[in-house]
């Protein structure tokens, strides 16, 4: 399928020196994507750190991929190398320094990896001003509408078929199992999925040993995507120490396991400032509805703010606020640190409005107070026209972000 980031590159490139890095889960499709950015150049080249010729000939230095590339020799327009799990390689940084700082006018370069982007930040600033960082999520339901590029920050909204918000819903928004909406086929998809992670992701990219606490720890998070993290049950539950968890549970961030929402506390009276959420990039593993009904929301807003930043369009982050006297709002989204709307979420639309969104856009100053509706059925009407607190439905309200 057509992923809106195909465009966006391919404009990039057009436009800028840069190198892009882009990061996501496993099988997102970050592979399928690259492939297909490479037919839109006159020619290119894909080199995997873990195919071993691939690994013989990195190993050998950017003179020598040059070489196999052609980059030596004058060509019409320049071609596109693509680097695939390169961040495997310890000395990475280094090699795409060289690489980049010598051949910088003779090709186009992208590098692609599973492990987040914090891990390409390790390199301090060796890379500074080189690269621009991109995120490939799994398929949101406006990029199921909308496959390009976003013509707008805030869509129209536009109505999904049934069939494809019921394969969103059951089996995710990863590409293979969301296009085979076929339940045998998830299963032993979600399976083999978490062994790659679990046994090759951990081993490759990390020196943790202790892998069955590891996937312990990694269901405990399942169990309570959504809920306020309470670092010392984990580290009763796995039995290890506080700060072991913490570290673990970052190591599961960058592995795309899982993604933390932290709460904002600015000009909210006796707001809650430490405790994080966490949810999974795949939604499907949710057992609750309610629960997941929430991460699938909270996924989509993570897409929407990653791309209105990665973008250019501003600093944008994803929160939710909670008061001590347990008043609490599911998501908060900010606009250059300043609050913009609030999102609470709820699986039937016979709920009526809840008290704390009228409470916090008081408190926050925001534009927009919605309460979604997962079953609500599809209006066509702008969201985000409205000022005051509304009940909108899911499909209407997640078809306008990205």
């Amino acid at each position: 399928m057509h992923r809106h980031l195909l465009d966006s590159l391919v404009a990039h490139y057009r436009d800028h020196r840069q190198m892009i890095f882009l990061s996501g889960p496993r099988q997102v499709g970050k592979t399928t994507l690259a492939k297909s950015l490479q037919e839109r150049f006159t020619s290119g080249h894909y080199f995997n750190w873990d195919n071993p010729n691939h690994r013989e000939l990195i190993l050998k230095g950017p003179e020598e991929i040059a070489r196999h590339a052609g980059l030596e020799r004058l060509q019409a327009d320049p071609p596109l190398c693509v680097f695939d799990e390169l961040h495997k390689y310890r000395h990475w940084r280094n090699f795409l320094k060289g690489f980049f700082d010598q051949y910088e006018n003779h090709t186009k370069t992208l590098v692609t990896g599973s492990a987040s982007l914090a891990t390409f930040k390790r390199g301090g600033d060796s890379l500074m001003g080189r690269y621009f960082p991109h995120t490939l999520h799994p398929v949101s339901v406006a990029e199921c509408i909308r496959p390009g590029i976003p013509d707008s920050m805030i869509q129209s909204p536009v109505r999904i078929d049934d069939e494809k918000w019921d394969a969103l819903w059951r089996f995710g928004g990863f590409p293979e199992p969301f296009l085979k909406a076929d339940l045998r086929f998830y299963n032993r998809w979600r399976k083999l999925r978490a062994e790659q992670l679990f046994r090759e992701d951990l081993r490759d990219l990390t020196r943790i040993q202790e892998l069955g606490q590891m996937e312990i720890l990694a269901e405990l998070l399942r169990r309570h995507a959504g809920q306020l993290t309470s670092y010392s049950s984990l580290s009763k539950a796995v039995c290890a120490s506080l700060d072991t968890i913490r570290r673990w549970v970052s190591t599961l961030e960058a592995l795309y396991y899982c993604f933390a929402v932290r709460p904002w506390h600015h000009n909210v009276a006796r707001a809650l400032r430490k405790e994080p959420k966490y949810f999974l990039w795949d939604w499907s593993q949710v057992e609750s509805p309610g629960a997941r009904a929430e991460n699938l929301v909270a996924s989509a807003l993570l897409k929407a703010v990653h791309w209105w930043t990665e973008s250019g369009q501003g600093d944008f982050a994803l929160h939710f606020v909670r008061d001590k006297q347990k008043r609490e709002v599911d998501f908060l989204v900010s606009r250059d640190r300043q609050p913009w709307f609030l999102v609470e979420v709820k699986s039937s639309g016979n709920a009526g409005l809840t008290d704390s969104l009228y409470y916090f856009q008081k408190q926050t100053g925001v534009q927009h107070a919605f309460q979604v509706a997962m079953d609500a059925e599809f209006v066509g009407r702008d969201c985000f026209e409205q000022s005051t607190p509304v009940i909108v439905p899911g499909k209407t309200f997640l078809s306008q972000l990205v």
